[in-house]
């Protein structure tokens, strides 16, 4: 049997200021395959952008295991942390995050400068416009943010986390800042990615792309668990 993308198993995580420590994950078990779509639910504060942060390697748990690939990763040195967060991990978030000065096609290279060492140009410029092209914005390359609407930097943000071909794409509220339309259209492009076998976790409030997930989660009170279909 194949081993799944993501495999968590009592994943704790425990907020510990000048307060009362405060659970945020408390016994968090959940699996993702390749090419499976998942939604988690829940209220503002539940701590589902905490567990986001824990899958991305962007943070620790306290306790549980964590397996990628049915490797353990659950205490990985971070400059290990880093190097599978930058070759296993596409991130997509509420905010655009791209710079302004640059155009739709270097504003998604950015991600292969950063991340994947050097390429030379021709490849480089070939992958960045498949990139554009699996999102529909191709024709878009040489636009700058300034001249395309939030949808169109939207899918330029999920062309950045595609470019790099990562096995898992983690999404939060990336449909928060648009309309209704213009959501479908992103969460189309995000879907599209889980046909070439990548992972997609979507963080969200909206009931009607949650329902466009493969299953959907629940995450109330740190637990996590799984809706079952009426």
């Amino acid at each position: 049997m194949t081993d799944p993308l993501i495999r968590l198993t009592g994943i704790t995580k425990v907020l510990k200021g000048q307060q009362e420590p405060r659970t945020i994950l408390d016994g968090v078990d959940l699996t993702v395959a390749a090419g499976e779509s998942v939604a988690i639910v829940g209220r503002s504060g539940s701590g589902k952008s905490t567990l986001l942060s824990v899958i991305g390697l962007f943070d620790r748990a306290d306790s549980g295991q964590y397996e990628l690939a049915g490797q353990d990763i659950s205490r990985l040195p971070e400059r290990r942390a880093a190097k599978l967060r930058s070759s296993h991990f596409g991130f997509v978030f509420q905010r655009f995050f791209l710079l302004k000065h640059l155009t739709a096609a270097q504003n998604v290279a950015m991600a292969l400068v950063n991340g994947q060492g050097w390429l030379p140009r021709r490849e480089r410029r070939a992958r960045v416009l498949e990139a554009l092209d699996l999102v529909g914005i191709a024709h878009l390359a040489k636009n700058r943010p300034a001249r395309m609407s939030g949808g169109e930097q939207q899918r330029v943000a999920i062309a950045r986390a595609l470019v790099r071909s990562p096995r898992v794409l983690l999404a939060d509220e990336p449909t928060g800042a648009l309309d209704t339309e213009t959501g479908a259209l992103v969460i189309d492009a995000l879907l599209a990615a889980t046909t070439r076998g990548c992972g997609l976790i979507l963080v969200t409030h909206d009931r009607d792309h949650a329902a466009r997930m493969g299953r959907i989660l629940d995450l109330d009170a740190g637990v996590l668990t799984e809706r079952v279909a009426a």
